[in-house]
Parts: C-alpha cells; sequence; structure tokens
C-alpha cells in the first residue's frame, strides 16, 4: 500500500467513525432490532454512497477493508446487543452495496468466534429471527474469512489509529455496573466517607446529623454482590431452559429417526417378498373360493383336492347343473370299450358320411 494511500484512509477514518455512530445512535433510539427500522435509517442517511468517494480499485480496496475493521469493533462485546444488532446490519449492507469485484470479505478473528456464536444462540434463544436470517446470509454468501488477527498486521506506525475509544453509550449495562462498583471506587468513597467524618467531629456537629449513610461503600459492595449474583441466576435459568429444549428437540429427533427406521425395514421387507406366477395366484383364489363352505373339510392329501375343470367352474358359477349325457361322454372318455354294459341308454350320433 502506498504512502498516499494510507494518508487517505488515515484522514477518512474519524468522519467514518463518526458516521457509523451515527448510525448506531438513530438505531438505538428506535429501542428495536427489526432490520425495517434499521433499513429506513440506513436509506434516509444514504449510507451506501460511503464508497464513492474511490475512485480505482486500488484505493477503493484497502478502503473497504477500513470500513469492515472499524464496523467490526461495534459487533462484538462490551457493546449492548442492540447496537451488536445494528453492527451486523451495517456489516450486511456494506458487504452487498461495495463496488469492487470480486467482494472484499469481512473478517472474523478467531479469539471473537465463541462471542459471536453466543450472540447468534442469544438472537435464537429470544426469536430474533431477522438478526438470526442477516447472519446465515452471510455465512451463505461466504462473506466473511477467519483470520487469526482482527486487524492486518504491519510495521506502519501512521496506520495505527489512537482514537479507539468505544462510544460510553453503545456499551452494555452489567459493564457498566462493573465498572463502576470496583476496588479503588469504594477505597475512594471509604476515604471521603472518613474524612467527612473527621470533619463533623472537629465542627462538633452531632453524629446524627449526616447527608450521607454511614456505611456507603459497604452498601454499594452489597448492591453490586447482589447484581451479579441475579445475572448469574438468570443465566443458568436460560441455560437450563436450553438444555431442556435440547433434549426435548433431540428426543423428538429420536422418535423420528426410529419411526423412519421402522418404515425403511418394513419396506425393504415387503419389497424382498417372492411374486407369484398370475396363474398359479389366480387357481389358489380359485380353490379357497370353491371351498368356502359350511361342509369345508381340510384335504387330507394333494391326491385327493384334486381342482375343478373350467367347465365346471363356468357351470358352478352360473348355478346350473351339468346334463347327464355330458357327465356319462366324459365318463366314456377313460372307459374300457369291451364293457358293452356302459353304452346302454348311450344314444350315438350319427357319423357324417363322406
Amino acid at each position: 500500500m502506498s504512502t498516499a494511500v494510507v494518508k487517505t484512509c488515515n484522514v477518512l477514518w474519524v468522519p467514518l467513525k463518526r458516521d457509523c455512530e451515527e448510525l448506531l445512535r438513530r438505531f438505538q433510539q428506535t429501542q428495536s432490532v427489526r432490520y425495517e427500522e434499521f433499513a429506513s435509517i440506513w436509506r434516509v442517511m444514504d449510507f451506501s454512497s460511503v464508497y464513492y468517494g474511490m475512485t480505482t480499485n486500488y484505493e477503493k480496496r484497502p478502503f473497504i477493508r477500513l470500513v469492515f475493521t472499524t464496523v467490526y469493533d461495534y459487533f462484538l462485546p462490551p457493546n449492548s446487543f442492540q447496537i451488536r444488532v445494528g453492527a451486523l446490519y451495517m456489516l450486511y449492507g456494506l458487504y452487498f452495496t461495495q463496488l469492487v469485484s470480486p467482494k472484499e470479505k469481512i473478517p472474523i478473528a478467531l479469539k471473537d468466534w465463541m462471542s459471536v456464536q453466543n450472540f447468534v444462540s442469544d438472537a435464537v434463544d429470544c426469536q430474533h429471527l431477522d438478526v438470526v436470517y442477516i447472519y446465515r446470509k452471510l455465512v451463505s454468501e461466504k462473506a466473511f474469512y477467519y483470520s487469526a488477527m482482527p486487524n492486518q498486521l504491519t510495521f506502519d506506525a501512521k496506520r495505527r489509529f489512537k482514537n479507539k475509544n468505544m462510544n460510553e453509550l453503545f456499551q452494555d449495562q452489567p459493564d457498566r455496573v462493573t465498572e463502576l462498583v470496583n476496588a479503588s471506587t469504594l477505597e475512594e468513597i471509604r476515604n471521603v466517607q472518613a474524612h467527612y467524618e473527621r470533619i463533623k467531629q472537629a465542627l462538633n456537629v452531632s453524629a446524627s446529623v449526616s447527608v450521607t449513610p454511614v456505611n456507603l461503600s459497604m452498601q454499594l459492595e452489597e448492591c453490586a454482590l447482589a447484581f451479579k449474583q441475579w445475572q448469574e441466576k438468570t443465566k443458568k435459568l436460560k441455560n437450563a431452559s436450553c438444555d431442556t429444549q435440547a433434549k426435548e428437540s433431540v428426543q423428538e429427533l429420536e422418535c423420528s429417526s426410529r419411526a423412519d427406521l421402522l418404515a425403511t425395514i418394513k419396506s425393504k421387507t415387503y419389497g424382498s417378498l417372492p411374486m407369484d406366477s398370475k396363474s398359479r395366484r389366480h387357481g389358489e383364489d380359485e380353490t379357497d373360493n370353491s371351498g368356502s363352505g359350511t361342509d369345508h373339510k381340510p384335504a387330507l392329501s394333494p391326491q385327493k383336492n384334486k381342482q375343478l375343470s373350467l367347465r365346471q367352474r363356468t357351470w358352478q358359477s352360473l348355478g346350473k347343473e351339468e346334463s347327464k349325457e355330458h357327465r356319462k361322454q366324459l365318463w366314456l372318455l377313460s372307459a374300457m370299450k369291451e364293457d358293452r354294459a356302459v353304452f346302454k341308454g348311450y344314444e350315438q350320433k350319427i357319423r357324417f358320411k363322406w
């Protein structure tokens, strides 16, 4: 990177940070985390025109990296949840409105990975679907690249910006309480309280007259300790509820997977059954229908369980009986011709004479 580009980035960094904080401040006043509110503020400020100052790719890419680095600081703790949501929305808008191709990616340091995942899990637990969608959209577009350091390491001291103090209005409330009630603050309060008591004794003022509580430092310490205990208790309850929800989801998944497994086993079992031929199935159905009745007896042997012919089955289905003549004809087919007694009462047909 040339010296001219470095100077340009150094000059533009202060107004860029001022514009980012103005956008986040307006979003904070809405007291909402909806993307619709953020998009309206983005359009009013015309924030996508932040890239229009650079004309060449040689200048655009360093400036885009500077923009992502500046906004990325607001995406991390100790900023409040709403400010972090606004920073995520800002990264989303800045990524898709950049004027270079291929697009520059947003760096995420490995040390910040857990805080980002905790932020996304909090958004899922609170059902802030706008936040979850925007983050997953960036992940699906491969907008992030994971680096060892949040900023590019360089030996150029001119790129080390001095004014990197975070805005106190953007910080989360629990962090403010921790910073307010610490050991040095309590010690200073004790010293002031002791000096006040010495002045009262020198002026011979009654001990009942007091502007401040007697044990102000102890009361502040107890309040801070109670707040910390309440915060930890709330966090434990939240984690317990998340664990129960996770267990229920795991049980549901196990039940569904077991049902799917049983369904696949049944389908494989039914699909592996041997299919009989059509004629064989037809014959079995007919034997079952013909043998159904009150006087049905099980067959003792396959020789005695003879099937009826097609003509006999047809006559039975029509409800008629075969004539005696036809029965004799069928029986005479296998009779001995020497037995003339069989031919009594049988009228031979007149054969055709040639």
